[in-house]
């Protein structure tokens, strides 16, 4: 059986020293969900939040078969921590999953050059205007598609006003790109950035993710930057980060199976 894993000291060794922020969220227990094979001494977990799901321990496909009952979601991002989840998840899922490389940044407070990040905010087009995210865009960003998940993790308004940061560009006073928490843990955010289709290539993006690390060093919060293709890593650079390691992940369509889980 799959348990919904409270006590997060149990499942500590599984996933220490992942430098992934998102499992971090979910270990201080401030977003997401960890599951495990046993309450007490689990021998594998998964941390869920968002789009993600991080596999760790000894590979199981009883885990990999599990989808709480809450997740509607039928596309997931998995990550397995090593070769031989790796090879479990492939097998499992077969031609629902796209296994991808995605980009670790080295998580490095003091690299930011803020007279250069400030250069960046301010390179605007006149047209455009940088607003941080309020009520009203938030709950713009719920209502479209395109830029949900600057905010998706975040249920009320409430919530992300408390935990989220971010900040939008808007032309005619409406959103056209922004950079936000996608996940927020003790001391940082993970960022997550989007621009419409249409508004590309006007160094929005570049914009937006500088107001918002700017924003961070101010707060005391570390922005952290995990890149889903080279595009991302070369934007990330260019704002300051470090390039530190590629890594396996699946793009999966029919994530999951429900089978019982005892709270």
């Amino acid at each position: 059986m799959i348990y919904e894993i409270k006590d997060m000291a149990s499942v500590k060794a599984i996933f220490d020293g992942w430098k992934e922020t998102l499992i971090w969220s979910c270990i201080q227990g401030i977003m997401g969900h960890v599951y495990g094979n046993d309450k007490k001494y689990p021998t594998c977990a998964m941390a869920i939040i968002g789009d993600f799901v991080f596999y760790g321990g000894t590979p199981s496909r009883e885990i990999i078969d599990y989808k709480p009952d809450w997740c509607r979601q039928d596309f997931i991002i998995a990550v397995p921590m090593d070769g031989l989840w790796t090879d479990m998840i492939s097998e499992y899922y077969g031609g629902r999953a796209k296994r991808v490389v995605r980009y670790a940044t080295k998580k490095e407070p003091d690299a930011f050059d803020k007279n250069s990040l400030k250069l960046i905010a301010e390179a605007l087009p006149k047209e455009y205007i940088i607003k941080p995210i309020d009520e009203e865009i938030y709950n713009y960003c719920m209502g479209h598609e395109w830029c949900h998940d600057l905010v998706s993790q975040y249920k009320t308004y409430k919530m992300y006003k408390e935990l989220g940061l971010g900040a939008v560009a808007l032309r005619d006073n409406i959103p056209v790109s922004g950079a936000s928490s996608y996940g927020t843990y003790d001391g940082g955010i993970e960022i997550e950035i989007v621009t419409r289709k249409e508004y590309r290539r006007k160094g929005l993006a570049s914009a937006c993710g500088a107001t918002l690390i700017l924003e961070c060093i101010k707060r005391g919060l570390y922005p952290s930057w995990d890149a889903h293709n080279k595009w991302s890593l070369s934007l990330a650079q260019k704002l300051g980060y470090s390039f530190d390691y590629e890594y396996t992940a699946f793009e999966v369509n029919g994530y999951g199976k429900n089978i019982n889980c005892y709270k």
